[in-house]
């Protein structure tokens, strides 16, 4: 029975299986780094960091994910900035003090056999906000724990949210400075990947859709400067990294109201982002309107998916209200999508990746160190 290596064991162990030629199981390589399968573990908020710091809460529940089988383990979004945090609570990568705590967790992720990958954002104007379980409210002042927010235009988020301070262009290049600042740190701590958060309604998305993006200089206007920012990181960061290592990019595919971001663009912006070397676009939707009608059900996005990867040849990710092994399978079969992104489904169930093997009847990826219990059951 191939496994999935221990912390003392070698990566290779599940290399001589026999897998069919595409599906959920069958490894991707993707620039010099290969995935064992095509199940990520979509990068997911814990809110429990302290100034940034990933502690012991952040290795058990991203190495656990490792050690279930999943591919590609993504860190939640990691802000680049202190002030580009959603709450107080949030993962942070703009300190090299923040390097070590999060190299463990990759040095771990890794020696189950996974890959690990770090998602960089910036919040924009959704920053400063209390945590989830108490409420989500916005922290309008110091002594509540706030601070001020920062977007492409002064428009808050919904009615009664702080108005964020417009950028100026030193601003607008300090937002670049802090992203590549933070990847290179994110490469120090031994990331084999790097994903740009620009998706969810954060700074970037916010720059991207006109319903937020209202200025009238060059990174306003036409879809051309709307996309500025968001290419000038990708650009920067693609030179910053190792030709092996892989860039993808979260991008919300449309914000699902009239008027704002769409799939056509998404398009657009996915063929210039290829162009500049980004290796996948991991395709999600809205959060960018607190009141957009969307139509959330089974596999609601992957459509999106599998347009911007027919259009443009870029690989995608597809992502949202998966959770059934046999749809992650027929995804990657049919040619949705290159990769699936699971993200509350494995908050539910951490070995999803094992027991999704079993259902579609591959030799499971169990741990080395688990590997007495399995095999007294089996006889």
């Amino acid at each position: 029975m191939a496994a999935v290596p221990g912390h003392s064991c070698p990566a290779d162990a599940d290399h001589d299986r026999e897998i069919p030629e595409v599906d959920l199981f069958s490894p991707i390589r993707i620039r010099g780094v290969e995935l064992r399968n095509r199940i990520v573990m979509s990068p997911m908020c814990q809110y429990c960091a302290r100034e940034g710091f990933a502690d012991d809460w952040h290795l058990v529940h991203l190495g656990s994910r490792a050690a279930g089988g999943v591919a590609l383990v993504m860190v939640e979004a990691t802000a680049v900035t202190r002030d580009g945090r959603i709450t107080p609570a949030d993962l942070g990568i703009w300190s090299d003090d923040h390097i070590e705590p999060l190299a463990r967790i990759a040095r771990f992720v890794h020696s189950q056999g996974a890959v690990a990958g770090i998602q960089l954002a910036h919040a924009g104007r959704k920053a400063s906000c209390d945590l989830p379980q108490k409420g989500g409210a916005s922290l309008k002042t110091a002594e509540e724990g706030g601070w001020p927010v920062v977007g492409p235009s002064p428009i808050p988020f919904s009615e009664g949210d702080p108005v964020p301070i417009a950028l100026d262009r030193a601003g607008i290049d300090g937002i670049v400075d802090a992203f590549d600042a933070a990847a290179a740190r994110a490469l120090e701590a031994g990331f084999r990947l790097i994903e740009i958060h620009s998706a969810h309604g954060y700074l970037l998305h916010e720059f991207l859709s006109p319903l937020s993006n209202r200025r009238e200089d060059d990174y306003g206007g036409s879809l051309e400067n709307r996309m500025r920012l968001v290419l000038r990181i990708a650009e920067r960061l693609r030179k910053r990294m190792p030709d092996e290592l892989p860039l993808f990019v979260r991008i919300s595919a449309t914000d699902w109201v009239d008027g704002g971001w769409d799939i056509d663009q998404s398009v657009a912006l996915s063929a210039r982002l290829k162009d500049l070397g980004v290796d996948l676009i991991d395709v999600s939707s809205g959060a960018l309107v607190p009141r957009a009608h969307i139509p959330v059900g089974k596999g609601y996005q992957v459509p999106f998916a599998r347009r911007i990867r027919e259009e443009t040849g870029i690989m995608t990710g597809a992502v949202g209200m998966i959770t059934e092994a046999q749809h992650a399978d027929e995804i990657v079969i049919g040619g949705d999508a290159d990769l699936v992104f699971l993200a509350r489904e494995l908050l539910r169930r951490p070995y999803w990746a094992i027991k999704a093997a079993q259902e579609l009847g591959v030799e499971p990826l169990w741990p080395t160190q688990y590997g007495y219990a399995v095999r007294r059951r089996a006889k």
